[in-house]
Parts: C-alpha cells; structure tokens; sequence
C-alpha cells in the first residue's frame, strides 16, 4: 500500500515538477525574464522543479582518461558489460592504450547495494582509470528484476563476488566500499577455506561494517534498536504492476532516500536554500555542483527484501562475521584462513557511518595474513562520502592505495 501511495503522490508532483521547469526557463531565459524580479521567480521554479521531480539513474560518463606516465596520454575509455545477473551487471572500463604500455593492475571494484547506484563511486573509477583497468560491480534496482528470476539473499551476493573474483582472477585487486566490505570478505575467506586458485592478491577496505560494535554510529543504534520484525513490517513494500518486478518484495529507493535525508534534515535544507541564493545572484558554478550532487544523491533504488533483511540481522544485530558465526551454504566464513591475499583497511576519521575502528577489525579477524602485508589508514578529517570522492580521496587515500596495489602487484 505504501508504494502505491508513493506513485499516486509521483503522478501529482510529475506534472507539478514539468510546470516548475518551464517557468524556470520562460523567467530565466526566456520572454519573461526582463520582468522585475524575474531572477527571484526563475530560482523559485527551479528549485521547485528539482524538489518534485523523478530522478534516474545518472550515467558514469567517463569517456576518456589521463594515463599516468611521463606522455600523460589522453585515451577513450569505453563502457562495457562483461557480466550479467538478474541482480547485478559486471562492467569493465576499458581504455585504448597506446603501444608498448605495460599492463596496469586489473582492479575490481565492489559497489554498495544500499540504496545509490553504482555511478556514486563515479570519482572512484576517474581516478583509478589513470593507472589501473577497472571493473565495477553496477546493481540492478530490484522492481525492474522480474519475480521469476528468484530472491537475492546476502548469500547471492557473496556467490556473486566469487563467481566475478574467478571471471577475472587470480591476478585480480579487489576494493570494496562500504557495505559490500563485509560479502566481500566472506567471499575471499570461503574461497581460501577452499584453496580456490582465483583468489585475488590484494583486497582494500573502505569504510565498512566488519565490526559495528566498534564505534556504533546512529545507523548501528538503530539496527540494534528495533528487532528483526519491525525492519520486515514497517520498510518493506511489494513492487506495484507498472514495473517488471511487480509483487516482488522490496525495501524502497524513496524509503532509503527519506532515511538518509532524515540523517541530517538541516543540513540538506541549507544546501537548498543555498542553490536558490546561488541561482538569484548568477553564480552558475555553484548551482551546478548543487545540481551535480543531487541528481546523484536522490538516483536511488530499490533493494531487494531478503538482502536487505539479512543484512540487518547477519551484520548489525548478530555480528556473525566478527563472532565467526557466520554460515554461507553450510560452510563456516572464516577469515583466519586467507594468507595469501594482502590486507588494506581505509576509514574517515569523521565518518558517521561506519565509525572508527569497524573496518579496521578486519585486521583482528584476518590472523592468517603477515603483518607485512596489512596496511590501515585513517584518513584526517575525513567523512563517510570524502573516503572514495572528493578532494581528499585523490590526494590523500588514492595515492596510498595506487602505492599498495602496485606493491602487491
């Protein structure tokens, strides 16, 4: 009933947002504008506009990348599905490089499920692309996966990440970011219980929930907060009949959206009011970066119920990978089995996310790997989002993380 609700409040504020985006236009550029206060109506406009419309999912748009190197040769960079699962698309960014260039190390970049498109990590394959061939894990919002093709359980994710380490591997290095931290590391673990030859040589980790009773952040209290039943009768829906997934069960991108809003209502409310004042005095750099960031950070999708779900209890309520209680298919996730796989934690010092010392637990679980090949960083001054975007992302984490794979290369 819920989601109903959302598309029957979509169908007003659709026509609503088209109105707002032409009176923008007719008062900012068009006939209308050499009326008084024209500048003060167009802002309005768009600032309605951009509150009351859908938003997509936006493209990578990476065309092209600087290779490092003494030439800094600019070369195309081309979009490519090399995998496809109900669930989830395996892209590869692939670069044209110029004669006589050596190979660049194959990374894999693991993307959250967890409410944004893959495209979030967007500023993370830019700045991989210079010196490394990139793969990306890009998730399928879940209303648009058909009901015959199955549930998607945490455990499908971890087949997931196996089946794509084997794809590539073994000369493979994986990052992770985020949620997938913790799949990820099941993964290599149950593929080193198994002595599986694709393992890959290095796998970094950023900002995850390896341990959320370090440091428990305001998303960890409330996980903790609330049993299972309430997760599963109060934030998930069923996919109404306009989508292919229609019936199936899902937690809801608008849901997602609502919850990371109500995280920080105040700041978000600046933000807009912000751009309005950006657009009346013609500060056109600013409004875009507003423009940029939310056309991003409101692409949301939805996820699939049984993933969702499993993640609440398996990571935040049970802890069953830092208590080693973890079963996939049967079979005991343990991370004190990998040796040969190299170790690096990444988290933000001011992250309000995953908190301080939650990624980093990994190095307590992983006993089998020498010390000589873990590496942890916490990064100052530094949130959730700044770990793989931003300014501090190309000048303080990446160029640590470009040093460490190519030691382990």
């Amino acid at each position: 009933m819920l989601y109903k609700l959302h598309e029957l409040q979509r169908s007003f504020l659709t026509p609503m947002a088209a109105f707002a985006e032409v009176g923008a236009r007719a008062y900012g550029e068009g006939p209308l504008s050499v009326l008084p206060f024209a500048d003060r109506i167009s802002a309005g406009y768009e600032l309605m506009y951009r509150l009351g419309k859908e938003y997509e999912k936006p493209a990578f748009g990476l065309e092209e990348t600087t290779l490092d190197g003494p030439t800094g040769a600019v070369v195309p960079v081309r979009e490519k599905v090399v995998a496809s699962k109900p669930f989830c698309r395996l892209l590869h960014f692939e670069r044209e490089l110029p004669a006589g260039r050596a190979r660049d190390p194959k990374v894999l970049v693991v993307a959250p499920l967890s409410g944004h498109h893959a495209t979030l990590l967007r500023d993370t394959v830019r700045q991989l692309l210079h010196a490394h061939d990139v793969y990306v894990t890009d998730w399928v919002d879940a209303r648009m996966v058909p009901l015959g093709k199955g549930p998607f359980h945490l455990d499908d994710y971890v087949a997931y990440v196996q089946e794509f380490l084997r794809l590539l591997g073994p000369d493979l290095h994986v990052l992770s970011v985020c949620q997938p931290t913790v799949p990820v590391m099941a993964a290599i673990s149950l593929m080193a219980t198994a002595k599986d030859p694709a393992l890959p040589r290095s796998m970094t980790m950023m900002g995850g929930p390896i341990d959320t009773r370090r440091s428990p952040t305001e998303v960890n209290n409330l996980a903790m907060k609330k049993p299972y039943e309430w997760f599963e009768t109060t934030v998930i829906c069923t996919v109404p009949d306009k989508y292919p997934g229609t019936m199936r069960r899902v937690y809801p991108g608008f849901l997602q959206l609502g919850g990371f809003v109500a995280m920080n209502p105040r700041k978000h409310l600046q933000s807009h009011w912000d751009f309005y004042l950006d657009l009346v005095k013609g500060d056109d750099e600013d409004a875009e970066a507003h423009r940029r960031f939310y056309d991003e950070y409101n692409a949301v999708l939805d996820m699939p119920a049984e993933y969702y779900l499993d993640t609440i209890k398996t990571v935040f309520q049970e802890h069953a990978l830092a208590r080693g209680t973890w079963h996939v298919k049967g079979v005991r996730v343990a991370p004190e089995d990998i040796r040969d796989v190299a170790l690096f934690t990444i988290e933000g010092e001011l992250d309000d996310i995953s908190g301080s010392g939650q990624t980093e637990a990994a190095h307590d679980l992983c006993t089998g790997i020498a010390a000589t090949h873990k590496r942890h960083f916490t990064a100052p001054q530094c949130g959730h989002y700044g770990i793989f975007s931003g300014k501090r992302w190309r000048e303080v984490i990446y160029p640590r993380l470009h040093e460490f794979i190519r030691a382990h290369e």
